[in-house]
């Protein structure tokens, strides 16, 4: 695939971009570049490989699910200026 230089500022003019002639021929030469190396990644035959999550083979060190603190929002909310139900109160700011 690759764009002609109307398609090109007809994306521009989409785009809400601004772009001289040069520039959109400028923009045209790299756009078609970037569908080139598209086409030649797509013709790399990937049957039979995995997909990938890391280009390198490791792995995630995973610790043990569990609780580690201790519940202390009773401390905390002693010394909260005003506390009702468990819950913080805190002044109203939009009215």
């Amino acid at each position: 695939m690759s764009l002609s230089l109307p398609e090109v500022k007809r994306v521009a003019w989409l785009a809400r971009i601004e772009i001289t002639e040069a520039e959109a021929e400028a923009a045209q030469g790299q756009l078609n570049g970037i569908f080139k190396l598209i086409e030649q990644m797509l013709s790399v035959d990937t049957e039979g490989i995995a997909p990938m999550a890391h280009c390198e083979d490791v792995v995630q060190r995973l610790r043990e699910d569990r609780v580690t603190e201790s519940d202390q929002h009773l401390l905390y909310q002693s010394i909260a200026p005003q506390v009702e139900g468990g819950l913080y109160l805190v002044p109203k700011v939009i009215e």
